[in-house]
């Protein structure tokens, strides 16, 4: 077990597959106990089982369905009657409804920003609280590469991950000067399951648009979320950190 993180407890939404759950085994790997969020009680059981015996360290799974207010909010009450406080929470769940504009159903809109901003809405809130009592705190935010630059298909996903970048700087602002640090990660293409079910001509043209040539690891985004939850980058808010192979140089 590789050290820095023992003694403190992390929530992770998404965390059942792809990046979060990367993001879980990084933090478990560093000593953290361990909040798992998803959708699928059983498979985030699953999941907490494997990573807890994987790493030695105690994982609770929770369902929740992050766009509904009560259900986080009571998810967040769940965690700190386990655990007794909440040091590092993980926003990563996200979905997709693409579509071109003119094409977009309006629950598609609703859907993407409901659970992609809102549920960021939905847990910072609560997690705040108690880490304002706590004078402690790391908050991580997961954006993304079309929130800075955009992507033909995906105007809701892109205001969706947009959104997260305002209100993250705004809450990096009020909770500063409480030792609580507010990041964004924005991820580029990055190897999940929605990746891998690309054409491989697909893949391919991807791969040629981002000066890195590859597509991205799950792990490479856990490490960034790891060094943000490390005691050496408490000097560290409101940033924007993206890993993205350079597709965003600004």
């Amino acid at each position: 077990m590789l050290q820095g993180l023992t003694g403190q407890c992390a929530l992770i939404t998404g965390a059942t597959r792809g990046i979060g759950r990367a993001i879980a085994e990084r933090l478990a790997q560093a000593g953290a106990s361990l909040g798992i969020v998803g959708t699928d009680l059983q498979r985030c059981t699953a999941v907490a089982a494997e990573i807890s015996k994987a790493y030695q360290v105690e994982a609770i799974p929770f369902a929740c369905d992050v766009a509904q207010t009560a259900q986080a909010e009571q998810t967040l009450e769940a965690m700190l009657e386990a655990y007794g406080k909440i040091d590092i929470l993980v926003n990563n769940a996200g979905i997709t409804r693409d579509s071109l504009l003119i094409r977009l159903d309006e629950q598609d809109w609703d859907a993407v920003i409901n659970t992609n901003l809102k549920g960021v809405y939905n847990f910072c809130k609560p997690a705040a609280r108690a880490m304002m009592k706590a004078k402690y705190g790391r908050i991580i935010n997961i954006s993304s590469v079309v929130a800075l630059c955009g992507n033909a298909g995906q105007c809701n996903y892109a205001a969706a991950k947009a959104g997260i970048i305002g209100f993250s700087k705004s809450l990096a602002r009020e909770l500063a000067a409480r030792n609580i640090c507010v990041n964004v990660i924005a991820p580029g293409f990055i190897n999940t399951d929605m990746t891998e079910a690309l054409p491989e001509q697909i893949k391919e043209k991807l791969k040629d648009s981002i000066p890195a040539k590859r597509i991205g690891k799950p792990e490479e985004i856990a490490e960034t979320v790891a060094f943000l939850c490390a005691q050496n980058s408490a000097y560290i808010t409101g940033q924007i950190i993206s890993v993205d192979g350079g597709m965003n140089m600004a």
